[in-house]
């Protein structure tokens, strides 16, 4: 967290990530010791004794994007994909914020009760003390596993460890002994998440509707399939009957994944709808999955830019429980400044992305201190940030 005043401004389109009013009439925005302090107009704030400030050059500032599905092992590594440095090129996709979804790529990873609940606490430990790239990693999401018992999740809980992973990717794989065990969760404030459709990786299996809705966990996990979907009337089912999450990933199947925006917009649970990379996967590691989803729903989904954000940022802080993902007073400063791609078709950033553009990100901010700068994995932008005064 960095410490002092940061002021951006110049802001020219401000994002809330609040669907209910997802863009606001402000140019600048203030933030002491990491916490959004004032926004407003320039001209109606008090910018002194500014330790860092921005010119956003007219670009757009946005709540920092949540992928609210990932699969983290140890610092930035993962060994699925041999590869380095997958968290901070994701960081560069304006990603500020990720949620595990089980650290299932561990290799030897224990599938015994005793296993489990350590690599858990290792797990929200190792991520709590050491941010990849100033990305904020909730992790700690252990695998459902026969013989747990009730004081298993109160032991978690009480070290720290705040979320289980799919369901379905442990030992435990019905619908009776898995809502037994998300109700003992549930009590300790554990939240839950649940593997949707075919099987993924060794262990797996398929998890159809019947499962998710007796389970009744938190999140339906990837309900466009990761990677295989459920049938059409198995994934309308879910979308009438849960008053959870209903995640949409970039690992999963596109067409699904319009099937449940479209029967989401019908039955107006848009405010349920949150998104995903599932990454990393057999697929790979995708640094601007979560900008793809956006600018696919958008085009695709005929959904505007601003709200299709939304999905990304305030509707996963809400469903998540996270003070990130939504920029009002109070909250962490966490954000991605970015603008229109060059040469991109469309008059604005909003109206690119509704024509399926990437945006291109000029830098990104997490507790007030800058963590990126022009991405090196985005499209060029038209105009960038910059940093004209600095203590």
């Amino acid at each position: 967290m960095a410490t002092g005043t940061l002021v951006i401004r110049n802001i020219g389109l401000f994002l809330t990530g609040k669907m209910e009013a997802p863009i606001l009439d402000a140019d600048c925005i203030i933030a002491r010791d990491g916490i959004i302090a004032a926004i407003g107009k320039e001209a109606d704030l008090d910018l002194s004794g500014a330790d860092t400030t921005i010119d956003a050059q007219g670009v757009t500032l946005s709540p920092g994007l949540i992928d609210s599905h990932v699969h983290p092992v140890i610092g930035d590594y993962t060994p699925r994909q041999q590869q380095l440095g997958w968290i901070d090129s994701t960081l560069h996709g304006g990603v500020t914020t990720m949620i595990s979804a089980g650290e299932v790529h561990m290799p030897g990873r224990p599938n015994d009760v005793v296993g489990t609940k350590a690599l858990a606490i290792a797990s929200q430990r190792w991520y709590e003390n050491l941010r990849p790239s100033g990305v904020k990693v909730h992790a700690g999401a252990p695998l459902l596993q026969h013989g747990m018992e009730e004081h298993d999740f109160k032991e978690m809980a009480d070290a720290g460890v705040k979320l289980i992973g799919e369901v379905g990717l442990g030992t435990v794989k019905d619908g009776s002994t898995a809502k037994t065990m998300i109700d003992w969760a549930r009590k300790y404030g554990m939240q839950s998440t649940i593997h949707t459709g075919g099987p993924s990786i060794p262990g797996s299996g398929l998890i159809g509707a019947d499962v998710v809705l007796e389970a009744g966990t938190d999140v339906v996990g990837h309900i466009n399939g990761g990677h295989s979907a459920l049938p059409d009337d198995q994934i309308v089912c879910l979308c009438e009957q849960c008053g959870q999450g209903l995640e949409i990933v970039h690992n999963g199947n596109e067409r699904a994944a319009l099937l449940t925006l479209n029967t989401a917009r019908e039955l107006n649970k848009l405010d349920q709808i949150i998104l995903g990379t599932d990454g990393p996967a057999g697929s790979g590691v995708q640094p601007l999955g979560i900008l793809r989803m956006v600018a696919m729903l958008s085009a695709l989904g005929n959904i505007p830019a601003e709200i299709a954000l939304c999905f990304a940022t305030g509707n996963t802080a809400r469903v998540r429980s996270l003070d990130a993902g939504i920029v009002e007073e109070g909250r962490p400063a966490d954000f991605v400044l970015m603008d229109q791609a060059q040469h991109a078709p469309g008059r604005t950033l909003l109206e690119s992305i509704a024509l399926g553009n990437l945006p291109g990100v000029g830098m990104t901010v997490i507790d007030g201190a800058i963590c990126s700068r022009r991405s090196r994995n985005t499209p060029p932008a038209m105009r960038l940030p910059t940093v004209v005064g600095e203590a």
